[in-house]
């Protein structure tokens, strides 16, 4: 099937031939015609398949220009990166439409896009924190919506935008078309759409957690940290088919060693990204890998969800993750666009239960490959890596000043008698009522 063959119209079928797609995807394929119908869609396709496309596709083509100015297409996604991304694809393909969108995410200047919201707009993309700081101070009015998109909410319930997501559908008006698209879903996100969507229809391009088809998976059992480091340095030397790579690690702690790591080596072509640097230096790091002027892109998870790179030719998990569905969603990463792809991941014994948790939710066994003879294993240990000595803490119980300390008590009414020395005079006294002396002494 073609895009032609599909009900789009000439402004979306001119964009699409300008940025070279002829097919649709099937996820694409598939929810075409039940969005276009006005049904609500639970949409679960993998990560690179399209999904973006497949809801603003038949969204676009419903959309009419309205004097009102304000928002009729909402699109709510995690990140500020998956903004960006949205944003620019909605330009693409509205390059032959009056149409005007606008992105909104924090950790940037409100009152700027504020300005961009009150001068009026048609498609709004937003993180949900900034949508609901906005829509609370009386710039942004949401009762015009009337298509709703909510990409990655599971994401969104891992970064803990699940108050501010409930808090923004109830400010929406109650007739609204229900978009939810996403890798995976969960019992969250299930009971979610019972409490806000009208009889979603459920639409797979595959059955959540399979592995994407084009993308080889490949594993090496590492002993530590060091050893790992010296396998991605190998594999970045001795394959050439390594010129566009992603590497993703548990945290930005370890981000930054890594990156410390491999810039010595490879100076000029390994950047790094995550939530503690700032957005231009994350825009300027990504575009840069974008362009081929960085070979070597150091990330974690949160950056998995809004970073669309064409052409990545490899994606490491230098750190197996311990969620299965973030698996899914890192090797997501390669493998686009129906090219193959190839995910590499290092698994160290503590990891195994990672693995073990991944292949169950793929029903699918990750192969494991011999580690290269040339690979010098190391015997250095990170603080983590060390073992634990752990001896039994005895407390003290010392008596606080003052105290006579737990093992005193108050002695019983019998023993508190005390030595007191009574003359021969009292006692005589006492007995008979008058003094008694012993008579006169002998002489």
């Amino acid at each position: 099937m073609t895009f032609t063959e599909l009900n789009l119209n000439k402004p979306l079928l001119n964009a699409l031939n300008d940025l070279g797609f002829q097919h649709p995807t099937s996820i694409q394929q598939k929810t075409f015609s039940v969005i276009m119908s006005g049904r609500d869609v639970c949409g679960i396709a993998q990560t690179g398949t399209g999904k973006t496309f497949a809801y603003l596709l038949p969204c676009l083509r419903q959309l009419t220009f309205s004097k009102t100015r304000t928002p009729q297409f909402l699109i709510i996604v995690p990140t500020r990166e998956l903004v960006v991304q949205v944003v620019q694809s909605i330009k693409e393909l509205t390059s032959y439409m009056t149409l005007q969108t606008v992105g909104v995410y924090g950790g940037t200047n409100m009152n700027t896009q504020r300005t961009e919201v009150e001068n009026g707009l048609d498609i709004l993309v937003a993180t949900p924190g900034r949508l609901y700081d906005l829509a609370l101070s009386g710039s942004l009015r949401l009762n015009t919506i009337k298509k709703l998109v909510i990409d990655e909410v599971d994401e969104m319930f891992n970064l803990g935008f699940r108050t501010q997501l409930r808090n923004i559908l109830d400010l929406l008006p109650a007739k609204r078309q229900n978009l939810l698209f996403s890798a995976t879903i969960t019992e969250e996100v299930e009971t979610l759409m019972d409490s806000y969507f009208n009889n979603p229809e459920r639409i797979e391009a595959a059955p959540t957690g399979t592995p994407v088809e084009n993308i080889d998976q490949q594993a090496y059992e590492v002993p530590n940290f060091y050893t790992k480091v010296n396998l991605l340095e190998l594999l970045l030397h001795q394959d050439p088919a390594m010129v566009k790579v992603l590497i993703f690690v548990a945290t930005k702690q370890l981000a930054d060693q890594l990156f410390e790591q491999l810039n010595e080596k490879f100076p000029g072509i390994t950047g790094v990204i995550h939530s503690n640097k700032d957005q231009n230096y994350r825009f300027n790091t990504v575009n840069k890998f974008k362009n081929g002027d960085i070979h070597f892109l150091i990330a974690t998870d949160i950056i998995a969800r809004g970073l669309d790179v064409a052409e990545v030719s490899h994606v490491i998990n230098f750190d197996t993750p311990e969620v299965p569905e973030n698996y899914i969603h890192r090797i997501g990463r390669t493998g686009r666009a129906d090219r193959k792809g190839i995910a590499i991941s290092f698994i160290t014994e503590k990891e195994k239960q990672y693995q073990a948790g991944i292949e169950q939710l793929m029903n699918y066994a990750i192969p494991i490959t011999p580690l290269p003879e040339q690979l010098e294993i190391s015997d250095i240990l990170t603080e983590d890596e060390r073992p634990k000595i752990y001896a039994k803490v005895i407390p003290l119980n010392i008596p606080k000043p003052g105290s006579a300390g737990g093992a005193f008590h108050e002695k019983k009414e019998k023993n508190k008698k005390v030595n007191v020395i009574v003359r021969h005079a009292d006692r005589m006294k006492k007995k008979y009522g008058k003094p008694k002396t012993r008579g006169a002494k002998k002489k």
